[in-house]
């Protein structure tokens, strides 16, 4: 029997699980759509650049698979696609609020509260190139796990 599946914290994983953990989730998010014919208001190009997407489409990913393990309930599919409705409508959501589009681009929108400094007016960029976006980003997000992994280390000793 495989172990139980944990929900994945995007905020906790090493540079190694964040890389596995990135490339199984695209995979899978590459196969949802094509599978379900999902449109960009729902799963946009660049969804890994933004993390409330993230986040949804990692939960939906870890629900997936508990439902399709072998030690599944037989109508846990049937749960998971009607979660997987509702979940549409969040990623609607989401996708309309970040303004991330099939051709282009921007960080989501940031509101300053009270007290902050004003978020500063970003740029759209176009999306020429979805799959080399993605492995720079993870590449990125990479490196940058290792310098926290390099500098706790060097704290520790």
């Amino acid at each position: 029997m495989a172990e139980p599946l944990e929900p994945i914290n995007w905020n906790t994983l090493t540079a190694d699980e964040a890389e596995a953990e990135w490339l199984d989730l695209n995979a899978w998010v590459n196969w949802l759509r094509g599978t379900y014919g999902l449109a960009p208001n729902e799963i946009p190009p660049m969804w890994h650049r933004h993390d409330e997407l993230v986040w949804e489409l990692s939960a939906l990913h870890l629900h997936w698979l508990n439902s399709y393990s072998p030690d599944a309930s037989p109508s846990s599919p049937l749960a998971w696609h009607r979660d997987f409705a509702e979940t549409r409508h969040r990623l609607r959501d989401w996708v309309a609020a970040c303004g991330t589009r099939l051709d282009r681009d921007r960080p989501t929108r940031q509101t300053a509260w009270p007290g902050e400094p004003a978020a500063l007016p970003t740029a759209e960029a176009s999306v020429t190139d979805r799959d080399a976006d993605f492995v720079q980003f993870v590449m990125e997000d990479v490196t940058a796990r290792r310098q926290v992994e390099a500098d706790l280390e060097r704290r520790a000793s």
